[in-house]
């Protein structure tokens, strides 16, 4: 067993969440939709938020962006406003991306929106706001990795960023990090969740201890509501309150960083709209509508929810392509919101016809991909009281047959989704 697997198992296996903490769990898994929005000074350079160490961009050239960056289109409450049309429950705003750079006034570097740009706004400040005014949950993503600050400790990434000591000074940092992330629990009003990533940074020098189960009781202190995620691509850690799955939905892994198995935490699974996180000027490529949808759906049947990425642009609007996939989601979500909110993963399991998701007896069978009239579930000795169009309320036919039931839908589906619901 290496170093920081005993520490957490030492320090950290009687953690035992808290009455609040079980009730964010249920909100949040109700919830079903969330938005990520990465946002920060790599926006300006318009290549994505990696850019500083794909580059190799000097830590003190690089800060420089903070003096033009002036954002003078943001308006919270219109960012709050499309992202709650689209359907979504909550918002996850990356408050410290691996640049390093604070988008919100702390005490603790003056790296920071308010001290280092002519802007002198507190964006954490005004998003917090306007989510407790419009009822939209607050989630705040922290980088456990900086590629500016000469105490932290070197990773993989961010070695050619000019920073003088690889060794770093870990006291010191991750004295930083728990000052920030009380200032962020205290000053904001309330967090549902805090959203860690960048574990992996070390995940070549499996001594290194990060002193998670710390961190993570510092956090359920100051709000024992407070969820932990960590986007580590491993099994959860005790002391997390959700599983991540980057790019993949649970049980999948397509791209490569979700291997891990599934847990019975709550789950929620990180997409981009396009390609991806932070802006990117030549990436167009947005996802469809059904695409996205589809993706919402997939995540719902596998009982996980879909946190979808927008990176915002330098003058602090929300793409207009992003802006229009959010309006007709939001329109697809008020005929079909139901069949996702406060659902759970159904009992028939993930088919490639589709998927099913469950309220108590109510059982929604979304047919994303079916090229025939009929659809067999297999419900075993299950009884059917009724099958019916989701939308239009006509009866479908159902007959009994081996193993569980056939559904009679008349013709070939050609909606995005069509969704039949069936009393048990």
């Amino acid at each position: 067993m290496v170093a920081n697997d005993a520490a957490k198992e030492n320090k950290s296996q009687h953690y035992q969440p808290s009455a609040e903490n079980l009730e964010s769990r249920k909100l949040f898994q109700d919830d079903k939709f969330g938005i990520f929005l990465h946002w920060g000074l790599y926006s300006m350079l318009a290549t994505g938020e990696w850019t500083m160490t794909n580059k190799d961009l000097n830590y003190k050239e690089y800060a420089k962006l903070a003096g033009g960056f002036y954002p003078s289109k943001f308006d919270a409450a219109k960012w709050v406003a499309a992202i709650k049309a689209s359907g979504a429950k909550y918002i996850c705003f990356t408050t410290r991306h691996h640049e390093g750079f604070s988008m919100f006034k702390t005490k603790y570097s003056d790296y920071n929106i308010v001290d280092a740009t002519p802007f002198r706004r507190d964006i954490v400040k005004e998003l917090a706001d306007e989510c407790h005014k419009q009822g939209i949950a607050l989630h705040l993503y922290y980088s456990h990795i900086d590629w500016y600050r000469e105490d932290a400790v070197w990773g993989r990434t961010g070695r050619g960023t000019g920073r003088p000591n690889p060794e770093g000074n870990w006291k010191s940092y991750y004295q930083f990090m728990n000052n920030q992330l009380t200032e962020l629990l205290t000053n904001y009003g309330k967090v549902r969740c805090i959203w860690f990533d960048g574990w992996w940074d070390q995940d070549q020098n499996p001594n290194f201890d990060w002193q998670l189960p710390e961190q993570y009781a510092l956090i359920h202190r100051l709000q024992p509501g407070c969820l932990i995620v960590n986007n580590h691509h491993s099994s959860p850690f005790e002391g997390e309150d959700v599983q991540a799955f980057e790019r993949d939905l649970p049980g999948e892994n397509k791209a490569g960083l979700s291997g891990q198995d599934i847990s019975r935490l709550p789950l929620e699974t990180c997409e981009t709209m396009n390609g991806m996180w932070g802006y990117k000027i030549t990436d167009q490529d947005y996802k469809s509508t059904k695409t996205l949808v589809h993706y919402l759906v997939n995540a719902a049947g596998k009982n996980a929810n879909l946190l979808m990425n927008i990176g915002p642009q330098p003058d602090g609007e929300l793409p207009a392509v992003a802006l229009e996939r959010l309006a007709e989601m939001g329109e697809w979500m008020k005929i079909y919101g139901e069949t996702i909110y406060g659902t759970r993963g159904g009992i028939v399991a993930p088919h490639d016809w589709g998927v099913t998701t469950q309220k108590g007896n109510r059982l929604f069978v979304h047919i994303l991909n079916l090229k025939d009239k009929s659809l067999f579930l297999p419900l075993g000795n299950k009884k059917v009281k009724k099958a019916f169009d989701f939308v239009s309320k006509k009866p479908v036919k159902v007959q009994k047959c081996e193993g569980g039931v056939l559904l009679n839908l008349g013709e070939v589906p050609t909606e995005m989704d069509k969704v039949v619901e069936i009393a048990l």
